[in-house]
């Protein structure tokens, strides 16, 4: 299998005006100090040697990367800690599994310029930066090649030329990676030529830095997003109520402040949310945040990620229990991405897992 890591942080600017002299609790700093050892994770969350094989062989598929913040809600001692369970690198991650690929939603054949994918009408995708702020283990880009897509100004201004050329283009949806690793001065140039062309409408970004460093959401971001006459969509990912803490709540509410509406997408991940405890408590979570359930994706057949596979028609009878208990604005989607298809596909109990 052909592994690849993530576009290293440190290519990223470290502040709104390039100054890497941040201090010690920015979110700059968050994000450079993140945890990058599979040894140290390991310390740190109270777990002995017998993990270490594996973490260091799920390591070199896909590197760990896991900041403070995040780790600081981790249960120590406990190796089935449903956070713990995203981040932890494990020694099935190196097995090749049938149906499970480096590419599953075959991006690759919809990029018509570097950075930028273009699947679904009216709307594109750009890959505002190539590195994230904690490395999920079940990510479908695991092995996107990032280095490939990293767009200099030069090749954004080519890209905001293709969608000022088409206009039944109507939402730019910013993506990564993470797109809030970038710098706020870089977001507040390209938010503001994405302001200037007249037949968009929204603009979305997909991000998990709010929930992972709540510090990111700081008055330089604050200020390019209310700046902007664009309606504004965050769509967080969050997969486990633990994940939203005081901070998180906080950083929502500043949010929309400004005007953002927040909606949640999560995957179903075996061990960490593959029971109706655990959907029902994220989705009443979430509203407690301001943020509403939007997507249930199960797993993208993703090479390295077999074990986190939850047959469909399991998925469903959760999803049907889930009706059961919730009020339908807090019922998330079941759905999955199919390659080729032109919107997400609901997920059907008769469909079949190609997980072992």
């Amino acid at each position: 299998m052909i592994t690849r890591t993530m576009q290293p942080v440190q290519t990223i600017s470290l502040s709104a005006d390039g100054n890497d002299s941040a201090p010690d609790q920015s979110w700059q700093s968050q994000l450079s100090g993140a945890l990058r050892d599979p040894g140290a994770l390991l310390s740190a969350v109270g777990l002995d040697e017998r993990w270490l094989p594996g973490a260091r062989a799920g390591h070199q598929a896909f590197e760990v990367r896991v900041p403070q913040a995040y780790l600081s809600r981790i249960k120590k001692g406990d190796p089935n800690d449903p956070l713990l369970r995203q981040v932890l690198p494990l020694g099935s991650e190196t097995q090749t599994v049938a149906g499970y690929v480096t590419d599953p939603l075959e991006e690759a054949d919809h990029t018509p310029a570097a950075g930028l994918i273009h699947k679904y009408a009216a709307r594109v995708l750009m890959i505002a930066s190539g590195a994230c702020a904690i490395n999920c283990r079940y990510c479908f880009r695991r092995h996107f090649p990032y280095e490939d897509h990293a767009a200099s100004r030069a090749q954004w201004h080519k890209t905001l030329d293709y969608l000022r050329d088409d206009a039944s283009l109507i939402e730019a949806i910013l993506s990564g990676g993470d797109p809030l690793v970038s710098s706020d001065a870089r977001l507040s140039w390209l938010v503001g030529e994405l302001d200037g062309i007249p037949h968009l409408k929204r603009l979305r970004l997909h991000t998990r830095l709010p929930v992972v460093i709540p510090d990111r959401v700081d008055d330089a971001m604050l200020e390019w997003l209310a700046a902007t006459r664009l309606q504004k969509v965050i769509v967080l990912h969050i997969n486990h109520a633990n994940e939203i803490d005081d901070n998180v709540i906080r950083a929502c509410d500043r949010l929309k402040r400004v005007g953002v509406t927040l909606l949640n997408q999560s995957v179903l991940l075996r061990g960490v949310n593959d029971n109706i405890e655990a959907l029902r408590a994220l989705s009443e979570r979430l509203f407690e945040a301001g943020i509403l359930p939007y997507y249930l994706h199960v797993l993208d057949p993703v090479a390295g990620a077999a074990h986190f596979d939850v047959p469909d028609d399991e998925a469903q009878r959760l999803h049907d229990t889930l009706r059961d208990c919730l009020p339908g604005f807090l019922l998330p989607r079941l759905v999955r991405e199919v390659p080729g298809e032109k919107a997400k596909t609901p997920v059907q109990a008769h469909h079949t897992s190609s997980a072992p």
